[in-house]
């Protein structure tokens, strides 16, 4: 087993996920103009990537129609990659045509979360994305693997660290350059998360993969440092805490980006990037599609900053 340490990773990557994850499954559509702005609020605030778009049939996620126009409109900032998530080649062919610089497929660890979310195996779903590998490779793109439901399935329950690290070994003979770990329904723990992670190491190199944890259970944060412990360096999360649990009816479901940047400050960990511009873009988005702000501390922040504010506006007057 590793051992936990007191010695955390020094710089951290946060993958700013709200603009694709984070957005999919509102109900109203929302405006094309307010996606592109919140795009480049997040670049401006220097996240190193932006997952901004999903090359998916319309059918099934309609707010993503619209992502090779975002792509095509969003102001790009040198330094920062443009994710897109694809389930085939026809997804890859439009994701490299709008100029994502990573593309991201997505398994499961669960045969039973396959089945219901992708209606194949496994094994069938490696080999689907077999194809896009090779399109990633030969066209110079990163290709990300996400591991769903890898702390608990909503349909099969416990899911086992030996099966989350068999899908984590098939995405690295796919030539995966980076694995999510991802708590999709948001059950894990501190203790399971390491489990998990531990487990995976021992298929793929544990400074390329990535948490990306829910807070369905308010365990988002508590994972987040758990996985810092074991020299994990990347987590994924979403400004606002946009995105729903689809499987734990109202139930939050991304950790905000907000919140987790608060923590990694706090703990003296660098992350390159601007908490107050992701607290302003998390109140733009917000405000813009009429929903409620589920991050903690943006809210927190802005409260105290419109107090400030009105001080500073009482002593000058």
């Amino acid at each position: 087993m590793m051992n936990t340490t007191n010695t955390l990773p020094r710089r951290v990557e946060v993958v700013e996920v709200g603009p694709r994850d984070g957005l999919q499954n509102e109900a109203e559509p929302v405006p094309l103009d307010a996606k592109v702005e919140l795009v480049d609020r997040l670049s401006a605030a220097g996240f190193p990537n932006v997952e901004a778009a999903a090359f998916v049939s319309p059918k099934w996620v309609p707010q993503m129609a619209d992502s090779a126009e975002v792509m095509a409109r969003i102001r790009r900032r040198p330094g920062t990659v443009y994710s897109a998530l694809v389930p085939n080649m026809k997804g890859m062919e439009a994701a490299l045509a709008a100029g994502a610089g990573e593309v991201v497929v997505f398994s499961a660890a669960s045969e039973a979360f396959a089945q219901k979310n992708i209606n194949c195996s496994i094994a069938e779903s490696i080999d689907r994305f077999r194809p896009v590998a090779e399109a990633a490779r030969a066209a110079g793109v990163k290709l990300r693997g996400s591991i769903s439901v890898a702390l608990g399935c909503p349909y099969q329950g416990e899911v086992e660290p030996a099966a989350v690290a068999d899908v984590a070994r098939r995405l690295a003979d796919l030539g995966c350059d980076a694995i999510d770990i991802a708590d999709t329904i948001g059950v894990g723990t501190p203790g399971r998360v390491q489990a998990v992670f531990e487990a995976t190491a021992r298929a793929f190199p544990l400074e390329r993969q990535a948490g990306h944890f829910h807070d369905t259970y308010g365990q988002a944060l508590a994972n987040i440092l758990g996985a810092l412990q074991l020299g994990v360096a990347s987590f994924h999360s979403s400004v606002a805490g946009l995105g729903g649990c689809p499987y734990a009816k109202g139930a939050t479901g991304n950790v905000a980006t907000e919140d987790v940047l608060y923590l990694l400050h706090g703990l003296g960990i660098e992350t390159g990037v601007d908490l107050r511009a992701v607290v302003e873009a998390g109140d733009f988005i917000t405000r813009a599609i009429n929903r409620p702000n589920n991050s903690r501390a943006g809210k927190a922040l802005l409260a105290k900053w419109a107090a400030q504010a009105g001080e500073s506006a009482a002593c000058a007057a």
